[in-house]
């Protein structure tokens, strides 16, 4: 029989609001941590009045988005709350209580069409794409609250894949980071309901880009020990592994740590090259060697190593696979930013232009922050020619709507 797994919900919000340990949140709430772990338990009471308002206040979600039920009232689920606010893309809970009423191929059904969003990811508009997931997402959360056992914990895993899909296209291609951390939240409470772990440590790891790229060290620092904490419940590939280590190494580069971050990418390395006694998730499709050495390059350009990030940026772009289109920008963008630092702006122009062209065919935000970025270091040349003609394109009619309409 399956361990229980508790209150979820409460669990998932509990991580996702920087809490790593019930005793952190039961400091917060001035409560014992005994009541913490009572109200994550399976049948967890209804918290007193000022108990309850801490928890809000704390969580930022209403007692019942966080897996109570209200006394005396049977717990039913939030088909139709949920349905309406799916609706709205205001998605605020996942679904706990159920009953079977849907045959046990549903599963099944629901999840080619989760792995087809995911190999649609990358070559379909973000803007396009995005509704379709959340729409996806909506129609697993009614299923939920008509299947039961391993039905239930399947459909509840590819939900949670999906609703991470919809978070990663907020995040990095949309470039809506509040967004992104409520969708990745139900995309955690998803994979509490599938006790799948590994899938909860990838979505830990994703919510740390969140305020690692705004600078907030410590708190994208305890989101990866989050991460490595559930990676550590159940059989890990070495990708996976080496995988938050490049998250980590992103968000220390991000927050000036450079140094720290060359040496994780170094362990992940190392880990790359040993056989790994595990499989790869199949939804681990965004990292390999490959992608592992466009962080390390990135690194190095922040590190101001620019003939090392120079080559490295150039064997990532030679071994880039024509669908990875998205990561050739960004890689084109810091071979830009290279040039630009070593004081060559022709250079630096034309890597920005070819970026610009991909970007027309594949749209992607963090590609398009990255020419950005070197065309604000590149204000000291803004009178050369090669800076001008880069300002055409930058702010061309159609480069320019796109980037607004997004």
């Amino acid at each position: 029989m399956p361990r229980p797994a508790g209150n979820t919900r409460l669990k998932a919000a509990r991580l996702a609001a920087g809490f790593a340990s019930q005793q952190a949140l039961a400091d917060a709430l001035g409560v014992g941590v005994r009541q913490v772990r009572r109200w994550e338990s399976d049948n967890p009471p209804w918290p007193h009045p000022d108990q309850a308002q801490a928890l809000t206040r704390e969580l930022g979600q209403n007692l019942q988005s966080l897996g109570f039920t209200p006394p005396g009232q049977p717990d039913r689920g939030h088909r139709t709350d949920h349905a309406t606010t799916a609706a709205a893309v205001g998605l605020t809970t996942v679904p706990t209580q159920a009953t079977a009423t849907q045959p046990a191929t549903v599963a099944q059904d629901f999840a080619v069409v989760t792995r087809s969003h995911r190999r649609l990811y990358w070559s379909v508009a973000p803007a396009t794409l995005h509704p379709s997931a959340l729409a996806h997402a909506t129609l697993g959360c009614a299923l939920l609250t008509e299947t039961v056992g391993q039905t239930r914990r399947a459909i509840s895993a590819a939900l949670a894949e999906t609703y991470l899909l919809a978070g990663r296209i907020e995040f990095f291609d949309l470039r809506e980071p509040g967004q992104a951390g409520k969708t990745l939240l139900l995309a955690l409470q998803a994979a509490g309901e599938a006790d799948d772990t590994l899938l909860g440590a990838a979505i830990l790891a994703h919510s740390a880009f969140i305020p690692g790229w705004d600078g907030r060290h410590d708190d994208a620092i305890e989101r990866m020990v989050a991460a490595r904490t559930y990676a550590r419940r159940s059989p890990a590939s070495t990708e996976l592994l080496a995988w938050l280590d490049a998250v980590e190494a992103e968000c220390e580069t991000r927050c000036g740590n450079t140094r720290t971050a060359l040496h994780l990418i170094s362990h992940a390395e190392d880990m790359l090259a040993a056989e790994s006694e595990h499989d790869n998730p199949e939804w681990l499709d965004w990292f390999n060697p490959v992608r592992l050495a466009a962080f390390k390059g990135n690194t190095q350009l922040e590190a101001g190593h620019l003939p090392q990030a120079r080559e490295t940026l150039l064997n990532v772009l030679n071994a880039l696979t024509p669908s990875e289109e998205k990561q050739s920008s960004v890689i084109l963008g810091d071979l830009a930013a290279v040039e630009a630092a070593a004081g060559q702006p022709e250079e630096a122009c034309q890597y920005a232009l070819q970026a610009l062209d991909q970007l027309e065919r594949t749209w992607y935000a963090v590609g398009m922050d990255r020419v950005r970025e070197v065309r604000r270091t590149l204000a000291p040349h803004q009178h050369q020619r090669c800076v001008r003609e880069l300002d055409d394109r930058l702010y061309g009619w159609s480069t320019t709507v796109s980037a607004l309409s997004r």
